[in-house]
């Protein structure tokens, strides 16, 4: 064991919507989550990988916790929920409010049983004034002794140093898991669908956005540019239509927005090419699921 240097996993939980992903891609420094406006966005637990002087964080943006309403509802909570047994410190990120309903009570119910420090952010801090934050923070303290109570600011980086800071002081001394250029365990292929995905999520009307999944078909290097082939899938044929757009107009949008980000990440052109294609009630069925990626790890 080392005792010069830090190490540890930290999860990162809480309602829809809170900002867990803006939050971890802020800290680590570089996008890996996906973000939008709507809820549910994350839908499996990304790792990514803090590392400087001090040691390595390991992060992990966990779905939102929220009541199910199909299987791959299911499986989002299960993931967040199981992921507090994995960590050596939780944090619990909450907006900037005195109100606390039925989800975030499930939360505290799942923290009470938590054996590991316990952070309470409060996030979007730049929503509210000042002296209103203390009356917010009092109303959560009653509810649950947090370790440390941090308010931050996840999309401008307000506090997020503080926060890296009391994260290592609470971490076990200890070997890295990772080297040092490691940021995330996540394979390119599942990054790129993402990427795809989030892009669809801010483009279409809220209906239809819980309802896609993005697959690549072919990711391939022929020299100097990557051929990439991914399918997007919905559960209506009149969602498939709008999806596409007008001559096909709403999917070269989708197309045109994510593919600068993919030619970042590959440090490389790319010829992307998108499809839709319709799977009926594809988030109540076990082996969409599994072939989606949204598999539960049994160990």
């Amino acid at each position: 064991m080392s005792e010069t240097t830090k190490s540890g996993y930290v999860a990162l939980i809480g309602r829809p919507n809170v900002g867990k992903s803006t939050l971890m891609n802020r800290l680590i420094g570089q996008k890996i989550a996906i973000t939008s406006n709507k809820p549910q966005t994350t839908r499996n637990k990304i790792q990514t990988v803090y590392t400087d002087e001090r040691g390595q964080i390991v992060f992990l943006d966990t779905p939102g916790i929220h009541k199910s309403k199909n299987k791959l509802g299911d499986y989002m909570v299960g993931v967040a929920e199981k992921t507090l047994n994995e960590v050596d410190i939780s944090i619990w990120l909450v907006e900037p409010t005195d109100y606390i309903g039925a989800g975030e009570r499930h939360i505290i119910e799942q923290l009470k049983k938590a054996k590991c420090p316990v952070f309470l952010v409060v996030n979007k801090i730049d929503t509210v004034r000042r002296e209103k934050l203390l009356p917010f923070i009092d109303t959560y303290r009653k509810e649950l002794d947090f370790t440390e109570v941090i308010p931050v600011c996840a999309m401008k980086g307000d506090n997020c140093d503080v926060l890296l800071e009391q994260i290592y002081k609470y971490l076990p001394y200890g070997e890295l898991f990772f080297d040092e250029e490691t940021v995330t365990d996540q394979p390119i292929r599942q990054i790129t669908a993402e990427l795809i995905r989030e892009k669809a999520l801010r483009l279409l009307s809220d209906e239809i956005p819980h309802g896609i999944a993005v697959t690549i078909e072919q990711m391939k290097d022929r020299g100097g540019i990557y051929d990439v082939d991914a399918t997007i899938y919905c559960e209506r044929e009149s969602h498939k239509g709008i999806i596409i757009g007008k001559g096909g107009a709403m999917l070269k949008k989708i197309g045109s927005q994510a593919r600068p980000e993919i030619e970042d990440m590959l440090e490389s052109r790319i010829n992307l090419r998108l499809w839709v294609k319709v799977k009926k009630d594809w988030r109540d069925s076990d082996l969409l699921l599994k072939n989606f990626g949204y598999v539960e790890d049994k160990k």
